[in-house]
């Protein structure tokens, strides 16, 4: 990098006496297009620009220490071991001081350094990051949003024009680049979808404020703002210069983790945060608008992607890499916009059978969406989903009220295009019989996958359960396997028999 080309405070921080702590050999700048990030071993710099660029405002002093101190404040929410302390930089002549009792001439955010091979980015790209890794993701997010502030003037920013009006804003600036970076029709049918959602489903966005899903989120949730430090997984870098990217529906930055992972082809990875963060939080309707917010951010990072092909300093070479990075953002946001055929599956089996084990095993291969009984339980109930549940919890009324809103959640979801796991007992005609009915008024195709397995397997499972949501023992193992109804000669046409002593693949290749 040329030192001509940037401001004299940052070249004497590339220089290790400008610090009162040990630095390593080559300290490392990093340069965006608002920050100036200076990497010295044990600890990281972060100076801001003094740039307007209308969604973001840093041009004066003040307003670089004011959102300094927001960063700060913002991403101790989910990474308060990586954020330190604003520091003023002085200074004595041409001489540049961290710290010091002179009038402030800049402010410095200090955090943490962790090595990049932290990031789950790069983890993935090295084949490091694994799906325990991201049900681990998914159960951080979920604690991070219910942790998150709300209020009335938060929960104003789920309003549809104040939703509509950043999506709006991506097509007017983005139609210059057709056909250099997506087609016509991907453009007029990307923005046709969105125009349609907005006019067809307000009342979805009038419940996601009532309910309350409107937060202070992170606002920009991709991999490389999300890193694994000290065996711990945080989320950092959080948008801190502009509320409406920051007071935003929840689904809004679940959209941009799973974008990200499918851009980088993992849809396994991306279904497995998906379910595991409906199941901490019980959000299953936010999916009625996630296929939005996941065109959304896609078409955000194609945006972002073309904006280096106006920028004269940069070489052909690379315009044209970003010009096909773009190509396939662009691509993406369209085809969330596409209509998919939903489909039905049926767990059902009595308390370690495996259900559970084969619907896990099924539902990041179907891109499926899993929702258990045991969860919608305890969501119904209102308490945490590893609390043990008391004799209330299953009662004869808590069972029909769990197996309604299953059936609801299922149908709701799966006329949406998702395909939808529903993972409980469902060892009685009546309630199978529900499902089947509900299935043909909406033409949903159906499959029953009946688990099963002996008797003594059975109990050995429930002995050596630990750790899990359910709160089926081995003593209810006699009263369920007699109460159980066998499958009529209507329902056996939609039956699968698996033996869960067997492994999955083999038995489940056609359903996959």
């Amino acid at each position: 990098m040329n030192c001509a080309s940037i401001p004299a405070l940052i070249n004497q921080m590339l220089k290790p006496d400008f610090y009162p702590h040990p630095v390593s050999k080559n300290i490392q700048l990093i340069q965006t297009h608002i920050s100036y990030i200076l990497l010295t071993g044990n600890y990281a710099y972060k100076i801001k620009k003094p740039v307007n660029l209308g969604f973001l405002d840093f041009s004066t002093l003040e307003k670089r220490e004011h959102f300094c101190q927001e960063e700060l404040r913002l991403n101790r929410r989910g990474a308060a071991q990586l954020y330190l302390e604003v520091l003023p930089i002085t200074q004595d002549g041409e001489q540049y001081h961290l710290g010091g009792t002179k009038k402030p001439v800049e402010y410095a955010l200090k955090m943490h350094q962790f090595p990049q091979f932290g990031l789950l980015s790069t983890m993935l790209e090295r084949g490091k990051l694994s799906e325990s890794d991201v049900e681990e993701l998914g159960k951080v997010v979920a604690r991070y949003h219910t942790q998150a502030q709300t209020s009335d003037y938060i929960r104003s920013f789920g309003e549809v024009d104040k939703v509509r009006l950043s999506i709006d804003e991506n097509y007017e600036v983005t139609s210059k680049y057709i056909p250099k970076a997506q087609t016509e029709t991907q453009y007029k049918e990307t923005k046709a979808y969105t125009d349609n959602f907005f006019t067809q489903h307000p009342h979805l966005f009038v419940n996601r404020i009532k309910n309350q899903r409107i937060r202070e989120c992170h606002g920009d949730l991709h991999l490389r703002n999300i890193c694994m430090w000290n065996s711990q997984i945080l989320l950092f870098d959080c948008i801190e210069f502009n509320e409406s990217f920051r007071f935003v529906d929840v689904m809004y930055d679940i959209a941009f983790t799973v974008m990200d992972l499918e851009a980088r082809k993992r849809k396994d990875l991306a279904n497995i945060f998906l379910n595991t963060y409906l199941e901490q939080t019980g959000d299953w309707e936010g999916l009625q608008l996630l296929p939005l917010y996941l065109s959304r951010q896609a078409y955000v990072r194609a945006k972002v992607a073309c904006f280096l092909l106006d920028e004269p300093e940069v070489s052909i070479n690379e315009k044209e890499e970003s010009r096909k990075i773009a190509a396939n953002y662009y691509k993406q946001a369209w085809s969330y916009t596409k209509p998919q055929q939903g489909k039905l599956f049926l767990m059902s089996g009595v308390s370690g059978s495996g259900k559970s084990t084969v619907a896990r095993y099924l539902f990041p291969k179907l891109e499926a969406i899993r929702i258990r009984s045991d969860a919608v339980r305890k969501h119904l109930a209102g308490i945490p989903l590893l609390e043990r549940g008391s004799d209330k919890l299953y009662t004869d009324a808590m069972s029909s009220k769990t197996y309604s809103k299953l059936l609801e959640l299922g149908i709701m979801l799966t006329t949406q295009g998702f395909t939808v796991i529903l993972d409980a007992k469902y060892d009685k005609q009546n309630i199978r019989a529900d499902v089947i009915l509900a299935a043909k008024k909406h033409q949903i195709p159906l499959k029953i996958i009946y688990c099963t397995a002996p008797e003594e397997i059975l109990r050995d499972r429930l002995n050596r359960r630990s750790g899990d949501i359910t709160d089926a023992t081995a003593n209810l193992l006699s009263s369920q396997l007699q109460n159980a109804e066998p499958f009529s000669d209507e329902e056996k046409s939609y039956l699968k028999i698996i033996d869960t002593t067997k492994p999955p693949e083999t038995q489940l290749e056609e359903l996959i």
